[in-house]
């Protein structure tokens, strides 16, 4: 008797840690359940109380997991117009300071029985194998799809050794994304090259803001008024995510944009650093902190300002051009995918930027077209998925066929023989505590510890 395939979406983070990696696999779980025809389940990390501290906004903590996932759910649905038929399971995870990131621990594929195995999506799979110990992906489900979010090439570069660092952790990446993935995804060109990949941009925008730009497009056709606040920019106050370039270009052409005023939005390690560095500039800048980028105090703003070139693709832009507003960013992979909306203006140099920036502010953005803002929709975005991963191909029958016709010829045999191989150095490498070490995992991570076990459920 045919079955729904059951698909099983794996994240680094979750909510209420407002990043990336916790925000769109959410929307894409739902709009993936929306239709019906798949059992979907998505698979986050639980920490315990005191790595929730130092992750999730204060007082903004949780007992257990079904607390979190209330929390999860609600905040859902005030922004989808569905019923989001999906379910929700949690997996063992530990805050990794130095990376600022959430690592897996244990072998995290066992929280999918093995009846229900047939497609994985891993949100940044590097990020969640680099350390894994357990049963091999591509063993376990019929077919594993990896979506890279994040462009940490670029990120490392930055840091000590970078060069060297980066060197390395190319080839790291490549490797476990090879052994782990039957394809991966990338978001922009802005990624590293990996093996079996395609380049798609399948991530939308929060719903909220499609309509935010509905409702003042409404307002100024009724009462005529323009947009009141000139530029600003939003996001994660350090220094990689975009702050340095921008001020560096505002504090080299201060004469050429005399009259600007910029306000900055933000919460980050770097925040002092960043309001120190605005003070030394004779232009007007203002810095606030972190907001919720639908919040009503940025309706009013005309132009956002984002030469960040660390983004794969970068969520803040996608949702300011879905508020209508004209963007001025980098002419830079990660910003292909908006370079088909009139409102967004790239520029190659500094003078680019310079010229960009005063002709934003000197005129009024373009209406978006019905196509553009559905474009922009997590409907077309779910659409491109479903294309480029070819999931619609994909039943519980040719899945069952999966296993035995792979590998028919001798030469994909001799490659599956390497790939076997690599994949169980990886293993065998991450098997002890030491080499997990040497290679960057946290402490005890091999292993749930018995606080995390109980808090999930996992011991009677």
């Amino acid at each position: 008797m045919d079955r729904k395939p059951h698909l099983a979406i794996f994240t680094t983070a979750s909510l209420p840690w407002m990043t990336g990696t916790a925000v769109n696999p959410l929307f894409r779980a739902a709009y993936l359940a929306k239709d019906g025809e798949r059992k979907i389940t998505l698979v986050i990390p639980w920490l315990s109380l005191k790595d929730q501290k130092l992750v999730y906004p204060e007082n903004t903590n949780f007992g257990s997991p079904s607390e979190q996932e209330s929390y999860i759910r609600q905040w859902l649905e005030e922004r989808i117009a569905f019923i989001a038929g999906f379910a929700i399971r949690f997996y063992p995870g530990k805050f990794a300071v130095d990376k600022r990131s959430i690592l897996p621990v244990g072998d995290i594929s066992e929280i999918i029985p093995d009846e229900e195995a047939d497609i994985a999506v891993l949100e940044e799979p590097e990020h969640l194998t680099w350390f894994h110990h357990g049963k091999r992906w591509k063993t376990k489900f019929r077919l594993v799809i990896g979506v890279i979010h994040t462009n940490y090439l670029e990120y490392v570069k930055r840091e000590k050794n970078g060069k060297v660092q980066a060197f390395l952790l190319k080839y790291v990446n490549s490797w476990v994304a090879s052994i782990y993935c039957h394809k991966v995804i990338r978001l922009s060109a802005a990624t590293q090259d990996y093996p079996r990949s395609i380049i798609c941009n399948v991530h939308g925008v929060n719903p909220k803001f499609l309509e935010i730009d509905k409702k003042r497009y409404e307002q100024q056709h009724s009462s005529n008024q323009a947009f009141t606040k000139g530029a600003y920019y939003i996001g994660k106050m350090v220094w990689s995510k975009g702050y340095g370039e921008l001020l560096k270009l505002l504090h080299d052409h201060q004469n050429e944009l005399a009259g600007l005023e910029v306000d900055l939005y933000g919460n980050g390690e770097d925040s002092d650093q960043v309001k120190e560095a605005v003070s030394k500039l004779k232009l007007t800048v203002r810095v606030h902190p972190g907001r919720d980028h639908a919040d009503p105090l940025f309706h009013d703003y005309k132009v956002f300002l984002n030469p960040s070139t660390t983004d794969v693709v970068c969520t803040t832009t996608a949702e300011a051009l879905a508020m209508g507003k004209i963007v001025v960013c980098a002419n830079h992979p990660s910003n292909d995918f908006f370079k088909q909306f009139p409102n967004c203006r790239t520029y190659d140099d500094d003078n680019g930027f310079v010229e960009a920036t005063r002709k934003a502010l000197g005129e009024e953005p373009v209406p978006l077209t019905d196509a553009q803002r559905y474009e922009l929709s997590w409907e077309a975005a779910t659409e491109r998925f479903l294309r480029v991963s070819e999931l619609n191909r994909v039943s519980a029958i040719e899945m069952e066929k999966h296993s035995s016709t792979e590998f028919a010829s001798a030469s994909l045999n001799l490659w599956k023989n390497m790939e076997d191989t690599s994949a169980y150095l990886h293993h065998l490498a991450l098997g002890f505590e030491a080499t997990r070490r040497a290679f960057g995992a946290i402490p005890g991570s091999l292993q749930p510890d018995e606080e995390q076990l109980k808090e999930l459920g996992f011991t009677t």
